[in-house]
């Protein structure tokens, strides 16, 4: 298990599968200007069966498994888990990662999409990036401590753009 997430590798891993999803949480947050740490990649995917076959052709290679869990507890990244399940807090070669089919404050994945833009990656590739409102909007639907402080940075650099517009 890698010590730090490389989030890139991940994300350009995803998107070269043709995996659809939205990008949301902290690294999702790094990308519309916080300067907040964060430890893990969050993913609101699509349910279909198409890209649940994605989804574990572009994670079994990095040996997904259950974060937190114990060293050798059963468990078995495939299509039947993902179909059976809908949300995953995982661990693998990679890093961290939460795959959400769902979530509270934005719903399933084809809601997002519509809040969501187009974001280039280094290499050319692309994938999509919730937009700041819905960030704001997820953030304060998930009522944790840290999303609540993170709210009150993302609205101040919604204020900045907006003066930044103005101008």
């Amino acid at each position: 298990m890698p010590a730090l997430t490389r989030f890139e590798q991940l994300l350009r891993r995803f998107a070269g599968s043709g995996v659809e999803f939205v990008l949301i949480g902290g690294v999702a947050s790094a990308i519309h200007g916080s300067s907040r740490a964060t430890f893990d990649v969050d993913l609101v995917y699509d349910r279909s069966d198409e890209n649940l076959t994605r989804i574990v052709d572009a994670l079994a290679p990095l040996h997904p498994y259950l974060r937190g869990a114990p060293p050798g507890l059963p468990f078995r990244f495939d299509f039947k888990t993902l179909q059976n399940g809908l949300n995953f807090t995982l661990t693998s070669d990679l890093g961290d990662l939460d795959l959400f089919g769902e979530v509270p404050g934005g719903g399933v994945y084809q809601n997002l999409l519509q809040e969501s833009i187009k974001v280039r990656l280094a290499d050319d590739a692309s994938i999509q990036v919730v937009n700041l409102d819905a960030l704001i909007r997820l953030k304060n639907a998930a009522g944790r401590a840290r999303d609540l402080e993170a709210v009150a940075e993302l609205l101040r650099i919604k204020e900045e753009r907006k003066r930044i517009s103005e101008e």
